[in-house]
């Protein structure tokens, strides 16, 4: 069962992996067909409004790396651990060629008020509607003391200078990630 406030659903928690073709997709109820996405495939384009007010695309960044890193919430302590590490090692990234995303769903709002307490130097892209989390399949069933949720799972894309995807780091630890990130660049 997932809880969702004071309503309880029962969720279908078992859904096959199967491949289509060369796309590998989950069967759900009625087959929703998200997309996995590995090492080598295209990168699900998108654009969402940043915390400064305006659109970013991922087309905006072809010709350059992209660090595309999607956490849970803002101001709460490991997001916060890991956009801090990316803001203190800002220069090190830009000076391999690469921009740092940050996305999540919480709202613009929110954005500016977690970039403005920590002094960020990237943009916050804000999924409110979860249409970018779930095309790179980072939408997940997560359990906390037995209590089972729908959350982002802490992932990390490094997209190439041609839109493809490099590497991915799923249930990103916080310690250490940005080295990890800094190795592969």
């Amino acid at each position: 069962m997932i809880l969702y406030g004071t309503e309880t659903r029962v969720a279908v928690l078992a859904r096959p992996i199967r491949r289509i073709g060369d796309v590998k997709s989950r069967g759900g109820v009625g087959g929703s067909g998200e997309t996995m996405l590995t090492e080598g495939d295209r990168a699900p384009d998108f654009t969402l409004p940043a915390d400064d007010g305006r659109k970013v695309s991922l087309k905006d960044s072809r010709g350059k790396k992209v660090v595309l890193y999607f956490y849970p919430k803002d101001d709460t302590t490991g997001c916060t651990k890991e956009a801090c590490s990316f803001r203190d090692n800002l220069g090190r990234v830009t000076s391999k060629g690469a921009v740092v995303i940050g996305v999540s769903r919480d709202d613009t709002k929110s954005h500016v008020k977690f970039k403005d307490k920590y002094h960020l130097n990237f943009p916050l892209l804000s999924d409110d509607d979860g249409k970018v989390t779930t095309a790179y399949d980072v939408w997940k069933l997560k359990n906390l003391y037995g209590r089972e949720y729908f959350g982002i799972e802490r992932t990390t894309f490094l997209i190439d200078e041609a839109g493809s995807i490099a590497k991915i780091w799923h249930k990103v630890k916080v310690e250490g990630h940005t080295d990890e990130v800094l190795a592969a660049l």
